[in-house]
């Protein structure tokens, strides 16, 4: 007696398979049908096997980051050479333009500059400055590059949502580290300067200056301003990761403006007006930082919001 047609009928556990003469037996319990592979459900892999075929092992994260650091150092050698053939422009235009009384600056600042004398009092004064100053140029050049390979680095790490957010991470901190820079060069720099070079307790002693206190001062005023100026940067990762908040800051500005007008007093020279020319713009990054954080909060509200939307539609079509 026939039990009626065989489609879309099969043994709980078993699969049916096809014998040479056209009839169908079950299969051997545990034999998989060809092509079923590791999928669980209908078509779907296991998660599980997915994410371990994915990650990458530990020795595989160290070579991956050798590699970026090799990478983004050889950007900053390849800048380094190129700023050797400028060599001579770099050391009398950037390192020594701030000592000439016809430096450009002064006259935008409205400052009665003279001019500074350098006198090199070790053996290695003058070769230390001409080629730590090459280095600088050639570092502030090539930092593009480490931001980016860095960024690469860390990028497989994020999800979806959170590189779109991240995209110009690179150009946003070179942004900010540059700007940091051109001010520490060109309003901290002249104005400290002249500051030491006019300071007189009396008239037998000549400010003369050391090629060497020199070069270092120069270098501690641009890229202490440039990692200052590098805050809306640091706010906006900390931000994205959860551990600040705009009211956070809101809350802290106060105790921000303490810590500025430390930092001011730190990379600047003891007088109130070079202090009040770092301290304006840093408050003025600090407030940047909170709008920062609280777009990012709005961002994810948003994003939280739609998929709670999504989660809700998908179970009302289930329920429906």
């Amino acid at each position: 007696m026939a039990d009626g047609p065989t489609e879309g009928r099969a043994a709980p556990g078993l699969a049916d398979a096809a014998s040479g003469d056209g009839t169908t037996r079950p299969a051997a319990p545990g034999v998989l049908p060809q092509g079923a592979g590791l999928a669980t459900g209908a078509g779907r892999k296991d998660p599980s096997r997915e994410a371990e075929a994915g990650e990458m092992p530990f020795l595989d994260h160290l070579e991956e980051l050798r590699w970026r650091i090799f990478k983004g150092l050889g950007g900053v050698l390849v800048c380094v050479f190129v700023c050797l053939f400028f060599a001579d422009w770099i050391l009398d235009t950037l390192l020594l333009g701030p000592t000439k009384a016809d430096f450009f600056m002064y006259d935008r600042l409205r400052i009665d500059a003279v001019s500074v004398v350098l006198q090199n009092r070790t053996i290695t004064g003058q070769f230390f400055a001409y080629f730590g100053t090459v280095l600088a140029v050639g570092l502030v050049m090539g930092s593009p590059i480490i931001l980016y390979q860095t960024w690469k680095f860390i990028e497989p790490a994020l999800y979806p949502q959170e590189k779109e957010g991240m995209r110009f991470a690179a150009a946003f901190a070179t942004f900010f580290f540059v700007l940091g820079v051109s001010f520490g060069y060109l309003v901290i720099t002249p104005i400290a300067l002249q500051f030491f070079a006019q300071f007189e307790v009396s008239d037998q002693i000549t400010n003369e200056f050391d090629i060497s206190r020199y070069f270092s001062m120069v270098l501690t005023w641009a890229f202490g301003a440039g990692a200052l100026f590098e805050l809306p940067v640091v706010v906006t990762f900390l931000a994205k990761a959860g551990l600040v908040t705009a009211a956070v800051l809101r809350a802290g500005r106060k105790y921000a403006v303490v810590v500025i007008l430390v930092l001011g007093a730190l990379f600047t020279p003891p007088d109130p007006l070079s202090q009040m020319l770092l301290a304006v713009p840093l408050l003025g990054l600090y407030e940047l930082a909170i709008l920062l954080a609280a777009s990012i909060e709005r961002r994810q509200q948003k994003a939280l919001a739609r998929e709670a939307a999504a989660e809700a539609k998908r179970a009302a079509d289930e329920a429906a």
